[in-house]
């Protein structure tokens, strides 16, 4: 251990360094988070509103599209109005429990969508490559049981991983290089050995996370093969729509969470990964009702049926 960093003392709050160096660009920050967490926010609450309120959406393919949605509006509301506040009044610091509860839930949430988009890939595999079992292997009480798994997954893994954290004692600078509480920032500042948590999270992250990923990667390998054998263009296409704004919203979870914890952790490439850590608590939140809805014909179906009905409505009342 290093001998400048014995001295402990009890930390009460932590300073958010953000991309606090570059100052002029505090304004701009701010107007940028504001208008993504409005967007982001209003995206994923329609896309709930629609899949409870059209019964031609109420499959199982939109049940789960429905539970990622709540995932990413917790996503934003985690860490997108500290953000926002850093960048208006320039108050960095978070106390240690405001800290450790939004580790938490970044923890729970990035476990839970994991498995969510693992249970969507399976829920894709069935329907491709299983049609004939679809309706028997995805019931309503199957898909219900893969949600709360989902949700409990990343519970449970969230819960253990803060518990050993808050239990650990922290050095001084008590400086978190980064814009929200993120688990190498954390380690960085810990006053013991990071071995056992390090081991420990490692152990955590292949049992929570590592299955889901295979299983992912294992049902789109079986989709592609399916629709490579179907002998018309026509019905490869009709095939691979059902599947491909799933396979985009993986690709950039999976592509950047893969991108931040795989590159160096450098002084230079500091602001790189913070920019790449953007994609999956806040790029995916915006994005996933875009592709969702823009590459999904019953989904702009059904929000063209409800901004008619909006239209009637409006124009009953101002009669």
């Amino acid at each position: 251990m290093d001998p400048s960093r014995r001295n402990t003392t009890v930390v009460t709050e932590f300073r958010l360094l953000g991309f606090g160096h570059h100052p002029g660009l505090h304004v701009l920050l701010f107007i940028t988070f504001l208008l993504i967490y409005s967007a982001a926010m209003l995206g994923n609450l329609l896309i709930i509103v629609l899949v409870l309120y059209d019964r031609h959406l109420q499959t199982p393919m939109y049940f789960f599209l429905g539970n990622l949605s709540c995932v990413e509006i917790w996503y934003v509301s985690n860490t997108l109005p500290k953000m926002i506040a850093t960048s208006l009044t320039l108050e960095s610091t978070i106390s240690f429990n405001s800290c450790f509860t939004q580790f938490f839930f970044f923890c729970f949430l990035i476990g839970t969508e994991c498995c969510l988009l693992s249970v969507m890939s399976y829920d894709r595999y069935l329907a491709i490559c299983r049609p004939l079992h679809y309706r028997t292997h995805m019931n309503k009480k199957i898909r219900f049981s893969l949600a709360f798994g989902s949700w409990m997954s990343g519970f449970l893994g969230s819960t253990v991983l803060t518990v050993l954290f808050v239990q650990s004692a922290f050095c001084g600078p008590n400086e978190i290089d980064h814009f929200f509480c993120d688990f190498i920032p954390l380690v960085k500042l810990l006053c013991s050995d990071p071995y056992l948590i390090a081991l420990l999270t490692f152990i955590l992250s292949i049992t929570f996370t590592l299955p889901p990923f295979l299983l992912t990667l294992s049902s789109y390998v079986c989709i592609i093969l399916t629709i490579l054998r179907i002998p018309s263009t026509t019905g490869r296409q009709k095939a691979f729509s059902t599947c491909s704004s799933h396979l985009i919203v993986v690709t950039i979870f999976y592509g950047s969470i893969i991108i931040v914890y795989q590159l160096p952790h450098s002084e230079t490439l500091g602001d790189l990964n913070k920019v790449f850590s953007l994609c999956y608590t806040i790029l995916n939140p915006l994005v996933n009702p875009l592709i969702y809805s823009l590459r999904n014909r019953e989904v702009k179906e059904s929000l063209k049926k409800a901004l008619l009905q909006f239209v009637l409505v409006g124009s009953n009342l101002l009669k």
